[in-house]
């Protein structure tokens, strides 16, 4: 497709009603995460409870407020979900929607999850696509604003969005662990009988192998075929069982959700209308028929200049390059990506590995003073849990150790950490050089100059 045609399609006419349900889905369920995790969780157990919030590289400035600032933000979160949600000042809620959850993103690197991530980006590209125009309280507040048909660039935005989320979690699944059935075997395995009782079948090899096998099609064969309209429809509904049985299997929150309401983009633009007037025929949604009827093209009214078409082809193509790109860095660096984590966030690594380990710190002092140290006397059962795997969290805990008895500066401290970690059920082994002092190890200094290699086999492999 040259520059001409990729033009014409992004800025073609569309039904504005997918988008305005996708906008309705995703901000009812980033006000569910606001609730959530802002009233029935403990904001003080994730975040002030503890001696350290772990940091992404760059983004150390993101501090946790004073006093009750922390509610504060997920009062504004939620307020700016509603308004996604309603279409009310829309815009101004896009962006809050994106502060907020961004900053919440950014406290605590051992709070990360893939679907955080997602939302971030979809709440990131909502901000600029105009969900607003139908179906919002913005469109009848402002007639004049309203119009039934958007370009087309907001739909295929989130829908590659979404396709290239979908065929990496199966690409990255092609690896040598997972095609021996781990940690699929060892997460079903070890689960008891009544939490296995549904999907008791999940508990024997085949129906392991089926899963694990199973997910690598799905994704790399299912997800192209959801951009062919004889097929989309069949594929959704594996889907949805897909996600149905993770929700039982895993704790994954709104991934399951999301992803689905973000695969209802690919269909139709007007698929909406469609069912409002397939339940209108049957007399099932009869104060419906007005949204069941587009109003008109209001596109004359939003008509844009070649320069801005230019600019937003060209931002869109960008980001959906670096969407590809950022998730294969790991292959920049040597070693197991699993192992030592440089490249695994960001990369729709999910649900790839398990990893378990024992970490203990020792600081040494120049006077000859020697401090064992147990995480857990400074960080949280998750933050300590989370840390004892991933080397960058333990160069930092190792840092704020260097600092917090180095008296500001004032005094030489050596930090070095014995670290035993079991990756995918193989038996534990040091995943850190214990002569390597960590305090004067660099953030972007490379993993393998202080993480040893993995080099312990894997239990029971098929081949």
């Amino acid at each position: 497709m040259n520059l001409a045609a990729l033009q014409r399609h992004l800025f073609r006419p569309v039904d504005a009603s997918s988008l305005a349900v996708f906008r309705i889905a995703f901000g009812g369920l980033m006000l569910f995460e606001a609730v959530n995790y802002g009233v029935f969780l403990c904001l003080d157990c994730f975040y002030r409870q503890t001696d350290l919030l772990f940091k992404y590289r760059h983004f150390e400035w993101a501090e946790l407020l004073p006093g009750r600032g922390l509610e504060l933000v997920f009062v504004i979160m939620a307020l700016s979900a509603t308004g996604v949600m309603l279409g009310l000042f829309y815009r101004l809620s896009a962006v809050l929607l994106v502060l907020t959850f961004g900053y919440l993103f950014l406290l605590d690197e051992a709070l990360y999850l893939n679907h955080f991530y997602l939302a971030l980006l979809f709440a990131t590209i909502l901000v600029f696509v105009p969900a607003h125009r139908a179906w919002s309280l913005d469109a009848r507040r402002r007639p004049a604003f309203a119009s039934d048909t958007v370009p087309n660039w907001g739909r295929f935005w989130l829908g590659a969005q979404l396709e290239i989320v979908l065929v990496l979690a199966g690409l990255v699944k092609l690896n040598a662990d997972w095609l021996n059935l781990e940690p699929m075997r060892m997460w079903m395995t070890a689960a008891s009988a009544d939490e296995a009782a549904i999907f008791r079948w999940l508990t024997q090899d085949w129906g392991i192998a089926l899963a694990s096998y199973g997910a690598i099609a799905l994704h790399l064969v299912g997800a192209p075929l959801l951009l062919w309209r004889r097929t989309r429809l069949a594929v959704f509904c594996i889907y949805a069982v897909f996600h149905v049985i993770n929700t039982f299997v895993f704790n994954i929150g709104i991934f399951p959700w999301m992803t689905l309401a973000a695969t209802l983009v690919l269909f139709d633009p007007d698929w909406p209308r469609q069912v409002l007037r397939w339940l209108q025929a049957r007399g099932r949604a009869v104060r419906f028929a007005a949204l069941a009827q587009p109003a008109g093209d209001g596109m004359g009214r939003f008509a844009l200049s070649r320069t801005a078409r230019v600019g937003i082809t060209a931002f869109i193509v960008l980001w959906l390059a670096a969407q590809v790109l950022v998730p294969f860095r790991h292959h920049l660096a040597p070693g197991n990506v699993a192992w030592n984590e440089d490249g695994h966030r960001f990369s729709w690594r999910m649900k790839l590995r398990s990893k378990r380990a024992v970490a203990r710190f020792v600081v040494l002092t120049d006077d000859g003073g020697r401090i064992v140290v147990d995480p857990r006397d400074h960080l949280t059962a998750k933050q300590t849990r989370k840390m004892s795997c991933i080397p960058d969290m333990i160069l930092q805990f190792a840092h704020f150790l260097a600092s917090e008895h180095g008296d500001d500066g004032t005094r030489k401290v050596a930090v070095h950490a014995d670290v035993r970690c079991s990756l995918n059920a193989r038996e534990p082994q040091p995943l850190v050089d214990r002569l390597v002092d960590l305090s004067g190890v660099h953030r972007d200094d490379p993993v393998t100059s202080w993480v040893t290699p993995l080099s312990t086999p894997l239990r029971n492999p098929i081949f």
